[in-house]
Order: structure tokens, then sequence, then C-alpha cells
């Protein structure tokens, strides 16, 4: 369970199976080969959105988290908290992250996803590279 403080009001983020559920429900796609099936992938939309450092999936991901935990924190208080300047995103991005990565019921989507990523990216670093060389 994580915690963070928002103007001394201590609210409680849980990452289990019904955040799971719930934020799943928030994207979905079309099965290939089962026409009228769809699928639920708002963890994954909304992971790769966080990933790519993108405020309004983290305000999201805390959002459906917070869901059922009392005190309620709403989107107004989250949006102001990530407005204030006083506020390190990239430091609760990666806390939100750590958590994703642990939590069993999101650790193998996250770590498969942030796996395919460094994959990504390092295969865009290793073309650069090849074209700066041809270009010299």
């Amino acid at each position: 369970m994580m915690e963070l403080t928002i103007k001394g009001q201590v609210y409680q983020f849980n990452f289990g199976m019904g955040f799971l559920r719930e934020i799943n429900k928030q994207t979905n796609m079309p099965v290939d080969g089962l026409p009228g099936v769809k699928k639920d992938v708002g963890f994954r939309y909304a992971l790769m959105n966080l990933v790519n450092g993108d405020p309004d999936a983290l305000v999201n991901i805390l959002d459906v988290a917070n869901k059922g935990q009392d005190p309620r924190v709403t989107r107004n208080i989250l949006d102001d908290y990530i407005d204030d300047e006083d506020t390190d995103i990239d430091e609760l991005t990666d806390t939100v992250m750590g958590f994703l990565e642990n939590a069993n019921a999101t650790k193998k989507a996250t770590n498969e996803i942030v796996e395919t990523l460094e994959k990504e990216k390092q295969k865009m670093e290793a073309e650069e590279a090849r074209k700066r060389e041809l270009m010299a």
C-alpha cells in the first residue's frame, strides 16, 4: 500500500486486483479472429503513457488506486498536487512505478512493458548511431 501526504492529509493507494480490474475497463480493443469480442487493456495503455511521462496518466493511475480508500482523493486534489511546484513529478512517477513493478497484480505486465520499451529505446539508439557513422 502506497501512501501520499497531500496538504497534511494522508491518502492510501492500492495497486491490487481491484485496481487492475477498474483501470483495465477504461480501454479495450477488438480481439483478432473473434468478431464482437473485446479485450480490456486499460492498464497497459495507462502504464505506457506513464512511462512516457504523461502527468494525466499519473493522475488517472493514482485516482483508480485510491478508489475504495478512506479518505478518498479527488482528481482536483491530485491535479493541484501535480501542479504544485514543490512536487517532484519524476520522483512520484518513479515511486508509482516501483509499486506497480512489485504488486502481485501488476508486476508481470509492468516488467514486460518496461523491458519492451527499453529494448525499443536501445534499438533506436543503435540505429541513430549507425546513421551518424554513415554520415561521418
